[in-house]
């Protein structure tokens, strides 16, 4: 079976392809920079052991019957079982979806592309895309079966993620002024 994937050239920032277009990444400012800093340092924190999380790492995704495209989520977990099947060439851009990808919303950013990424993650095998909304305070976990939408009330868990447990209210003091 012959797959088709689409190669976007190596930018800076990053580009990704986005409900059929190429979109470059925004550099991020303060409130996305220490939003993505705060969640990967407790992501890796709870993957230890477990598997591998990497801010702006690039993957190589397709869901079913759908051409192979790059996406470049903010935040992205993947086990060590599915790292260890990989050459050192596919470690770096991995040809599959992400275990757990995290979106943070940019003023910039436009709803529908976030939306589009989280319909191209799930069917392509990400059990989990996290939206981060710094501008409305609350944080969306996207799973093949619902959207849990959490306030500073509610912490982020979820059977993707087993024991962890991070307040939204202590991810969002990141932001808190000095």
């Amino acid at each position: 079976m012959v797959h088709h994937e689409i190669v976007l050239p190596y930018t800076e920032p990053e580009s990704e392809w986005v409900r059929g277009r190429a979109l470059q990444k925004v550099s991020p400012k303060r409130t996305h920079s220490f939003l993505q800093g705060a969640l990967t340092i407790e992501l890796t924190r709870w993957a230890l052991g477990r598997g591998r999380v990497g801010p702006e790492w690039r993957f190589r995704v397709a869901p079913p019957g759908e051409v192979r495209r790059p996406l470049v989520p903010d935040i992205a977990y993947v086990s060590n079982d599915r790292l260890r099947a990989l050459s050192d060439e596919e470690l770096e851009v991995p040809p599959f979806a992400p275990d757990v990808a995290v979106e943070i919303l940019s003023p910039d950013d436009r709803r529908a592309d976030v939306d589009d990424k989280v319909d191209t993650y799930l069917p392509a095998g990400s059990s989990l895309v996290i939206v981060v909304d710094p501008q409305e305070r609350v944080v969306e976990l996207h799973d093949p079966l619902a959207t849990a939408h959490l306030d500073d009330e509610a912490a982020i868990e979820h059977a993707a993620l087993p024991g962890f447990h991070y307040a939204v209210r202590d991810l969002f003091a990141v932001l808190r002024r000095p």
